[in-house]
């Protein structure tokens, strides 16, 4: 009785707190998929001015699609739902989720993690707009150079955007790099040694702790497992309903079709995403809570800036230089250089999903472009920053597209901890 009488608190709480709360969002069902949502299908041609010339990119990006990074959130739903099964409370929605589970353990068998053709095909097509925006910067005598985390995810991603730039043009030079030795750059949340103690002390968790118990829905899960399943504890019903989000939002990066309104309403849809979102932000985003998750991209961005300086100084005339990494990579850097969208303080965490939105800032594939132009006439040198290939301003409190690189550079230099300014 005691069990039922939580259970009961508990649905009831949610559904309450989802109806009244101003601070609950109306996302569509692909955007509750959140970072685990594949890139943008329709991209704007890119357009510039006919007075600037294409003459470098800085490309960071983040793998594409892939099957679950692990097993967890899967086996330790089936075993709820088996355990459902066994005891005579599942339901008919209990068993689809059983099936659906099934299937995608079958599929992501020896290959948790691993890029998904899916995953490799928006490599490629972000090549191939790559190659059509700024063919100068490839052909004869153009160098390309990537590098990506030791991640085979990542490493594939590098490989299947290279391999179709040479296939469109073979003429250019690449030089490709990967491994351990990149994880200053590409895994600071590896390397940093002021990050692995924020992580270990788990200085996030309190702040999301009250978040996810306060806004995590379990009707979802219940209508699964049936009325009368044990549930161990609060706690367990919450962490169950985490899982079976995790594991119908991650479908659409592998390619498995599933209708999520067969097994969450719109409202708990929005609702567990939320807290996947603010996971991601108190964990990989500049907050109240630490700066430390931003500033570990503090020598990423160094690096951009060194490269554009060795274009234009004419010390290294590599055209394009890639960068592979992870969705933990981007973050940090976007929020470091404070770029629209992707920078958002406050003390009230229930308005993070308001502001900072993981679909828009890291889908799958998602990637900060930083494109060099020379003015045709004059020869002085513009910057344009663009996320997943949509331009947007670099410079806070500015409308302005294309900066000049003085200005782009000075801006970057001052994102940087005071140490690393010069």
């Amino acid at each position: 009785m005691k069990r039922f009488v939580i259970i009961f608190f508990l649905a009831c709480g949610a559904l309450r707190v989802l109806a009244a709360d101003p601070m609950a969002t109306n996302y569509n069902i692909r955007q509750c998929e959140g970072s685990l949502t594949p890139y943008p299908a329709n991209v704007a041609p890119e357009e510039h001015p006919d007075s600037l010339e294409a003459v470098f990119v800085n490309h960071v990006g983040r793998h594409g699609a892939r099957y679950p990074a692990s097993a967890s959130n899967c086996r330790q739903l089936k075993a709820a739902l088996m355990k459902a099964d066994s005891l005579g409370t599942i339901t008919s929605i209990g068993r689809n989720l059983l099936r659906l589970t099934e299937r995608v353990i079958s599929l992501s068998d020896g290959r948790w993690g691993a890029l998904d053709s899916l995953g490799m095909a928006e490599q490629a097509g972000i090549a191939t707009r790559m190659y059509r925006n700024y063919p100068a910067l490839f052909g004869k005598g153009k160098v390309v150079e990537a590098l990506s985390s030791y991640s085979p995810r990542a490493m594939m991603s590098m490989y299947s955007f290279t391999h179709r730039l040479d296939r469109l043009n073979n003429a250019s030079t690449f030089r490709t790099l990967t491994g351990h030795g990149t994880s200053p750059l590409m895994r600071p949340f590896d390397t940093v040694e002021a990050y692995i103690e924020f992580r270990d002390r788990k200085v996030w968790e309190p702040a999301y702790a009250v978040y996810f118990d306060n806004t995590c829905p379990t009707g979802a899960i219940m209508r699964a497992l049936g009325k009368n399943y044990p549930f161990d504890n609060a706690d367990h019903i919450r962490q169950l309903a985490y899982s079976e989000w995790a594991v119908v939002a991650g479908c659409s990066a592998m390619s498995v079709e599933v209708d999520p309104l067969v097994f969450f309403t719109p409202e708990e849809l929005n609702a567990v995403w939320s807290c996947f979102n603010l996971r991601q932000y108190l964990r990989y985003s500049a907050s109240t809570v630490s700066s430390v998750p931003a500033e570990i991209a503090a020598e990423l961005v160094l690096n951009l800036v060194r490269t554009t300086d060795e274009y234009i100084s004419g010390n290294d005339l590599t055209s394009v230089r890639l960068r592979f990494g992870h969705a933990e990579t981007l973050m940090p850097l976007l929020s470091l250089m404070r770029l629209k969208g992707c920078y958002y303080l406050t003390n009230y965490f229930d308005t993070v999903a308001l502001h900072w939105r993981d679909f828009d800032i890291v889908p799958m594939a998602a990637n900060l472009q930083l494109v060099l132009f020379r003015s045709v006439k004059t020869g002085k040198y513009y910057m344009r920053a663009s996320l997943n290939e949509k331009p947007l301003p670099l410079l806070p409190n500015s409308d302005q597209l294309y900066v000049p690189w003085n200005d782009a550079r000075n801006y970057m230099m001052h994102c940087l901890p005071l140490e690393m300014q010069d």
